[in-house]
Formats: C-alpha cells, sequence, structure tokens
C-alpha cells in the first residue's frame, strides 16, 4: 500500500530462508519516510549446508586475526556450482521479487540488498600504520591469504580503519570479503527484477543502521531467523564481530509443536498468546535445547570481543533481539539470567516515519523487517 504522494525513494530488499522483506523509504524533509513494505513468505534455500567453523579456542588463540572462517573443509568448487548468474534459482527468486514489488507498489528501481552472514567472511587485522589505501590492501589480503580456503583472486574484498586514540605504530582494519560467485548470484537476481542494485552489503550494518543509529555503546544485537541465528558485538557504530549458528525459528518451532502436541502449521498462530502467560524458571528451563546453544554463542562471543585488542575493558552494556523469533518469551528471560544485562527486542522503525494508525501492525512486523529497514536508510542517512 502507497504511504505518501511522491515516486521515488529507495528500497532496501532482504532474501532470507523463508521469504522476502522489503521497504521503500522516502528521503522527505532530509527524513525518512515509510512509502511502501512488503512480505513474500516461503522457505528459499539462500543458505550452504552448514559451514565449518574454527574452534573457538582456535580463534582466541590468534590474536593477532580474530574471525570467523566460513567454508572450512569445503570442496572448492561447492560456491561455483550453488551461487553465479547461470544458478537456476536466480529466475524463481526474481519472479518472487517482481510479484512482491507489484504487490507493495514499489516505485522505486533503486535497491540495496544484504548479503547473508553465513557465506560472508569478517576479521580484524592488525597491521602496521600506512597511509596509503593501496598499502592497506595488500596487506589485508597477505593476510586473507592465510585463512581463507579460497583464492583472495576469488574474493570480493572490502576494508575499513578503525578509529584509534592512541597514536601507535599499528592499526586495526575492519575486513569483510564475499566470493564474486555470490555477488553475480546477487546481481542477477536484481537485474532480471529490473531493479538497479546500487550496493550489497552485510546484514550486520544494515541492522546496525536501523536499531543502533547514532548510539556509541557496545552491544550485542542477536538475529534470530528461521533456520539460523547470528550474533553482532557493535562498538561505537560499528559491528566488530560476526558470528552464526544453525538453529533458528524453525527449531522454536518444532520443539513448541512438541511441547504443545500441535501440528506445525498451528505454531505461529498460537506464539502471540505466549507473551501473555507468566514464564517461571521451570517453564523456561523446558526449552534449554534450544535456548543453550544461543547462550553460550553470547558468552563466546563476548570471549571473543575482549580478546581483542584494547577491548578488555568493553563489556556489552545490552542484548537487543531482532528477527522473526526475537519476540520468544524464555529467550529474553534466559539472557537476563545468565548475563544480569539489559535484554530487549529493537525497533527499526524507531527513526522511520509513518502514519500513526500504522503503528500496531508495523510493531508487530518490526523484528522481521530490521535488515530491510537498515538496507533502505543506507542511501538516506549516509
Amino acid at each position: 500500500m502507497s504511504l505518501f504522494s511522491k515516486d521515488n525513494g529507495f528500497l532496501g530488499v532482504d532474501i532470507g530462508a523463508y521469504g522476502i522483506k522489503l521497504v521503500q523509504l522516502n528521503k522527505t524533509k532530509g527524513r525518512p519516510q515509510l512509502w511502501t513494505y512488503g512480505i513474500a513468505d516461503g522457505p528459499i534455500d539462500i543458505h550452504l549446508p552448514e559451514v565449518y567453523d574454527k574452534s573457538p579456542r582456535d580463534l582466541l588463540d590468534e590474536g593477532k586475526m580474530i574471525g570467523k572462517e566460513n567454508n572450512q573443509k569445503k570442496e572448492k568448487n561447492t560456491m561455483q556450482e550453488l551461487f553465479g548468474e547461470s544458478d537456476p534459482r536466480v529466475e524463481r527468486y526474481a519472479e518472487m521479487l517482481r510479484s512482491l514489488m507489484k504487490k507493495a507498489r514499489v516505485t522505486s528501481r533503486l535497491a540495496t540488498a544484504s548479503l547473508p552472514v553465513s557465506h560472508i567472511f569478517h576479521t580484524i587485522v592488525t597491521i602496521p600504520v600506512v597511509k596509503q589505501e593501496k598499502d592497506i590492501d595488500i596487506y589485508v589480503r597477505t593476510e586473507l591469504k592465510k585463512v581463507l580456503s579460497r583464492p583472495v583472486e576469488e574474493m570480493q574484498i572490502v576494508h575499513q580503519k578503525i578509529p584509534s586514540k592512541v597514536d601507535d605504530k599499528y592499526m586495526r582494519v575492519l575486513v569483510t570479503a564475499a566470493p564474486k560467485t555470490l555477488v553475480s548470484f546477487y546481481s542477477a537476481i536484481f537485474e532480471k527484477a529490473g531493479l538497479q542494485l546500487k550496493e550489497l552489503e552485510t546484514e550486520a550494518f544494515a541492522i546496525e543502521r536501523s536499531l543502533v543509529g547514532k548510539d556509541t555503546a557496545t552491544m550485542m544485537v542477536v538475529d534470530i531467523g528461521a533456520e539460523r541465528t547470528n550474533f553482532f558485538i557493535i562498538d561505537d557504530g560499528l559491528p566488530m564481530t560476526h558470528r552464526s549458528i544453525q538453529l533458528g525459528g524453525d527449531n522454536i518451532n518444532a520443539l513448541l509443536s512438541d511441547k504443545l502436541g500441535l501440528p506445525s502449521d498451528l505454531v505461529n498462530d498460537v506464539k502471540a498468546d505466549l507473551l501473555d502467560i507468566h514464564w517461571d524458571d521451570d517453564l523456561v528451563n523446558a526449552f534449554d535445547v534450544v535456548l543453550n546453544p544461543i547462550i553460550k554463542e553470547v558468552q563466546y562471543s563476548f570471549d571473543l570481543f575482549l580478546n581483542q585488542s584494547g577491548n578488555k575493558e568493553k563489556k556489552p552494556e545490552k542484548i537487543v533481539l531482532t528477527g522473526g523469533s526475537s519476540v520468544f518469551p524464555p529467550l529474553k528471560s534466559m539472557l537476563e539470567r545468565v548475563f544480569d544485562i539489559r535484554v530487549f527486542v529493537g525497533d527499526p522503525w524507531a527513526r522511520i516515519v509513518y502514519q500513526q494508525e500504522l503503528k500496531s501492525l508495523l510493531s508487530e512486523l518490526g523484528p522481521r523487517m530490521s535488515v530491510s529497514i537498515g538496507l533502505a536508510l543506507r542511501n538516506i542517512v549516509e
């Protein structure tokens, strides 16, 4: 549905494991206004099979190079087989996107999209201080050759310096790398859908834009999707750690179906009622099998961040939840109990102007829309 009168704007498109979410924002008087939004539910095989990570001890022991290595022990040609311009899924996803755009009455053709965390390599490297950007690139590529399972020539690499108040001989650089075949795959989808893909970025930066904004506090964001849960520690507006585990809303739904004796297709219909019941410790503990892996990953991310150079005194102040299953009450309860920290579901609409009669509906949809809103904001707030 169309909410404002202008016919320009910017699209944010989030292709996830259980559908496509899009938001169109217009910049009016310097502020982002909601033009339209849309959700197309349905399973999308956007993730590779489970990837192999380094152990926590391996990463902590590295010291200089701290991050996540994806695709370890994978065959070299896996990505070429599953992604690229010729991937048969391109036309199918493009048609889903075209249909959703038509239904939502999208007017803009300028889009920003996100790459799934499970396919992205993210790390922080420490290198000697250099002035030329080309020298930074040389150092970064040299370090990446040591840890990537794919040749750096097959990766699209971006990096940025991490601001430091200390005048030192060394600098820290935030590095993100994605397989070029994956970039081609997404580019082909948007081209066939009739969109101009202005930017591809990681979900972490989109979420930082929609949920964090100008807040410089150190915090963790936990994004619970259908198939995976992603963990980001954001410090002074930069995502410093990226982690991902293969556990999400589907696992929670399966456990609820078992506990409540309900068919799986009815679980989502009763989840809203769970918000109104009292969750004591015994009831929360009944969901340990899906909550414990999340708790352990939060703790590991804290350890990982605090062991990075210069971070020993920067304990995260809060945990922000987002994603379709972030409103599941036991998750908030257990995180607060274990970490004694403020935990809340983030509001990605907080920085967006919209018609107030939509507030209730948008609040309900908000946790699912954090990435797409952040993507649409990219060309408005930056």
